[in-house]
């Protein structure tokens, strides 16, 4: 089931905040709450309640299979286009779908972090 923009914003926080390693604050914009690990950026979302989204690390394949399978899916919006995406409230957008966006994005991270600043495994 298609669950409202502050659900999945919700879901998405929480998502991240379980993972080993992770901080957050916003070092960019007081309307963007940015998630790192070891210092890179793996999640943003944002605080403004008309535009309810997160942009997450994504495979360039992947990414456009989701671009073209969900209409609230798109090319990242404050970074490259090609690796990040948003998504925002829309029919199959479900907070399933954004946990699992979450995870693939800290992976896609920690996999290319070098091994003395991986966090433990989760």
């Amino acid at each position: 089931m298609t669950a409202p923009g502050d659900r999945l914003q919700d879901a998405a926080r929480q998502a991240a905040l379980a993972l080993p390693g992770v901080s957050h604050g916003y070092p960019f914009t007081p309307g963007l709450d940015v998630y790192k690990v070891a210092g890179k950026v793996f999640l943003i979302v944002t605080d403004d309640p008309d535009d309810q989204i997160i942009t997450v690390k994504c495979e360039p394949e992947h990414a456009r299979a989701l671009e073209r399978g969900h209409a609230s899916i798109t090319p990242g919006r404050y970074l490259d286009k090609r690796h990040w995406i948003s998504l925002g409230p829309g029919p199959g957008i479900t907070e399933r779908l954004i946990t699992d966006a979450v995870e693939d994005s800290y992976d896609l991270v920690t996999e290319r972090l070098p091994r003395r600043d991986r966090p433990s495994a989760r």
